[in-house]
Order: C-alpha cells, then sequence, then structure tokens
C-alpha cells in the first residue's frame, strides 16, 4: 500500500513538473528555440550520466549501443523525442501552447492507432469510438481555422512513435534516454559552437553572457530528468490504469497555462475540439480502466486456484 501511494504521488509530481513547464520555456523565449533544444541536450546528458554514476551503472551504456539494431532504435528514438522536444520549445516561445495540449491528449489515441497497424491489435468499441471523436475534434480545427493542426498532430505523432521504439528496447528508461541524448550532443555541440563562433544572428550564443540566461539554461538538465526518473518509479509501482489516468493531468496544466496564464485565444472552435477529445479519453480511460480490473480479477482468481 505504501508503495502504490509512493507511486501515485511521483506519478502526480512527474506530471506535474511536465505540465508547468511552459512557464520555464517562456522565460526562455528571448533565445532561439535550437539554442535552448541544445542546451537541454546537453544539461540532461550531464544530469542523467551523474545519476547513472552514482547508481554505478554507466557501463550499461555501452552495452545499449553495442549491438547494430539496438544502436539504431535508440538513434531514432533520439530524432523522435528531439523533434517533439524542439516543436515543444517552439510553440511556447510562439504562443500555441494550446495546440501542445491537445497534442498530448491525442498521444494515447496515436498509440492505440500505431498498435492496430505495427501490432494488427483489434480495438474495442469503446477505442474506436475514442479514435473517431479524435478525429473529428481534428477535422473540426482543420475545417473551422482553413488550416491542420499540424502542431498537435506532431507533437502526438513523434511521442507516440518514440514510445513504440521504446517498447523494443531491452534497456531501463534512464539508460535508453542517457544513451539517445549522448547520440544527439555532437550534433547540439556543433550548433552551439556554431552559434558561439559567430555564425548565428547577433543576439544568438547567449549561454554565459548574463547569470540569469545561463542558469535557467543549466535548469533545462534536471527539470528533463527528474519527472523522467519520478516516472519511472511510479510505473513500477502502479498499475497501467492509473498510470494512464494521472497523465492526462500534463496536457490539463499546459492548457491551464496556455489559457489562464498565457492569455492564448480559445474559441468555440477549440472548445468544440477539446470537448471531443475529452469525452474520448473519458471513453478510452474508462474502458482501459475495466480491462485493468478484469485482469486483475483474473489474476487473483487464478491464483486462489493454484493455492487449493
Amino acid at each position: 500500500m505504501k508503495d502504490a501511494r509512493a507511486g501515485v504521488l511521483a506519478m502526480v509530481l512527474a506530471c506535474t513538473i511536465w505540465g508547468l513547464s511552459p512557464i520555464y520555456y517562456k522565460l526562455l523565449a528571448h533565445v532561439g528555440a535550437l539554442e535552448v533544444l541544445a542546451h537541454r541536450t546537453l544539461w540532461s546528458l550531464v544530469f542523467f550520466a551523474g545519476v547513472l554514476t552514482l547508481q554505478r551503472r554507466l557501463g550499461r551504456l555501452r552495452a545499449a549501443l553495442s549491438g547494430w539494431r539496438q544502436a539504431v532504435v535508440i538513434a531514432l528514438a533520439a530524432l523522435m523525442i528531439s523533434t517533439n522536444w524542439f516543436l515543444f520549445i517552439y510553440s511556447t516561445q510562439i504562443g500555441r501552447n494550446t495546440e501542445t495540449s491537445l497534442g498530448y491528449y491525442i498521444f494515447p489515441l496515436v498509440s492505440v492507432l500505431l498498435g492496430v497497424v505495427v501490432y494488427k491489435e483489434r480495438l474495442g468499441r469503446a477505442q474506436l469510438v475514442a479514435v473517431v471523436l479524435a478525429t473529428v475534434a481534428v477535422l473540426v480545427l482543420t475545417v473551422g481555422q482553413g488550416v491542420t493542426p499540424w502542431i498537435s498532430l506532431v507533437i502526438a505523432g513523434t511521442f507516440g512513435i518514440y514510445g513504440l521504439l521504446k517498447k523494443g528496447l531491452t534497456v531501463g528508461p534512464v539508460v535508453s534516454v542517457t544513451a539517445e541524448v549522448l547520440i544527439l550532443a555532437p550534433i547540439a555541440l556543433g550548433w552551439l559552437w556554431w552559434l558561439h563562433s559567430g555564425g548565428g544572428a547577433p543576439e544568438d550564443g547567449v549561454f554565459g553572457q548574463d547569470w540569469t540566461t545561463s542558469g535557467l539554461m543549466l535548469l533545462s538538465g534536471p527539470l528533463t530528468a527528474l519527472p523522467l526518473i519520478l516516472f519511472s518509479y511510479a510505473s513500477q509501482r502502479v498499475t497501467m490504469a492509473t498510470v494512464g489516468l494521472v497523465q492526462y493531468l500534463n496536457p490539463t496544466l499546459q492548457f491551464i497555462c496556455a489559457v489562464a496564464i498565457f492569455a492564448e485565444p480559445f474559441g468555440p472552435l477549440h472548445l468544440a475540439a477539446f470537448a471531443l477529445i475529452w469525452a474520448a479519453l473519458a471513453l478510452y480511460t474508462g474502458a482501459a480502466w475495466r480491462q485493468e480490473r478484469a485482469r486483475r480479477r483474473v489474476s487473483v482468481t487464478s491464483a486462489a486456484d493454484a493455492r487449493v
């Protein structure tokens, strides 16, 4: 019981950090999105490597990248997560967090579709209705605004593919993410070197120019690593249904940041689209919760029969 309670608390804390992170990236709106991404990559690597060193697991990085197939999968995962990070940072800077929150709401339904395409999984009735409602929500925004909400779709798609790639890895989440940022580090270093050597605009290469901006850049490491470690801790102690339910705290807080704090536009079309998404997620989560309860009942019955 204590483990489950600690797991839920860790999950809530992780999703709260993720959900409120737009406030942090808004403070770096004066820095180019690629420059912020490069620093996030490098300081995440420093933080993750430090954690693995303390855990005496740094040697597992070599094992994670030893086989070429797994190395390719990790490299593709790195591409997906860096694209996701960049788009999130960029969207925050240009005032489009409503779309990023929609993307993270859509993400679980995109994962369902990827499961159908890749693993030939069958959709239940509630899942099918949820996917249809999400599709209608996207169409409402596309037709009503005259433009496809590409930020939402790319956010959901890259994160969905990232999860799909991670599913096939044999290494733990902290080791795999460290390997991902290790692969991205030379590109990040090269970009920062180019900016600081005068290759970019005069306002680029801001690290070291003032304490506030430099300190915020350094903070990107623990801000990236801490929620992932908390999420990993939580996923080992609570049911997947609980994880699925609590993780909606992330896009909900992003949505509140966008509308209540950043005062982004939110008209009738947005309200209709979000209402459809929320209805879809209610159906999806309810079905997942029932499946989890049924699975646990079967497990308990099987254990009781085995004792008899």
